[in-house]
């Protein structure tokens, strides 16, 4: 039998995160919320809808993963799979079954959900999202001749290929740095079509001229970093 973990960063994510954890289906074992440095009930809510909380003082999207990942290997019996989320309920955590197939049934090692335009709601991401994932997988179509066609955070991958890419971004360049190293290990891949919809609250990082300039500098900089490896 699989046995699926998954890994919920939650900032501030209070009116949100129970309703992300009640669709997560069945077959998952255990879901994982790392807190990062919340003030407000997303601790308390997270308890209550069943879920492992975990605390990461360090504020950072990565921090949160990597809490979350290091939880994970402590425990006397590892994972299959591991699934990222992001606790805002902009995604649809009932896909996680279809995030999942190509791993469970093909063997493929890292699979990335898609927000296709066709299942996006309308302003479900901002322009400066959209424009930052087309130059993002352009960029590593360029260099990689990678077939990404977005950075989406609602993604599945075997646990012992995830451990291979040693992940150390901190903050906003988690994802883009899973799919570099991905594509520079070599691991098998695919993505799959997801429906996305508006998140609950203001995204802290696309919500904020701040935010979307710091975390396009780091998308940026891991890409740059390993087209010149």
């Amino acid at each position: 039998m699989t046995d699926i973990k998954v890994i919920i960063p939650a900032f501030n994510e209070g009116e949100s995160i129970a309703k992300v954890i009640a669709e997560i289906p069945d077959c998952v074992s255990e879901i994982i919320v790392v807190n990062n440095h919340s003030t407000d009930q997303t601790v308390e809510n997270a308890s209550k809808a069943g879920a492992t909380v975990l605390t990461e003082n360090r504020k950072g999207y990565g921090y949160a993963c990597l809490c979350g990942m290091d939880y994970v290997a402590k425990q006397s019996k590892t994972p299959n799979i591991i699934v990222f989320i992001d606790g805002d309920y902009s995604d649809y955590p009932e896909e996680l079954s279809k995030i999942v197939k190509p791993i469970v049934e093909d063997g493929v090692d890292f699979v990335v959900g898609a927000r296709v335009s066709a299942l996006r709601e309308p302003g479900s991401m901002t322009p400066q999202q959209i424009f930052g994932n087309k130059l993002a997988t352009f960029l590593m179509k360029l260099f990689f001749r990678a077939t990404f066609t977005d950075l989406g955070p609602f993604r599945a991958i075997k646990y012992d290929k995830l451990l291979t890419l040693q992940m150390e971004d901190k903050t906003y360049g988690w994802t883009v740095e899973m799919q570099l190293k991905a594509l520079k290990r070599k691991l098998t891949y695919t993505e799959v079509p997801v429906r996305y919809k508006k998140r609950i609250g203001m995204s802290k990082v696309s919500g904020t001229v701040k935010g979307s300039i710091f975390a396009g500098i780091k998308i940026l900089g891991w890409i740059f970093k390993y087209s010149i490896k």
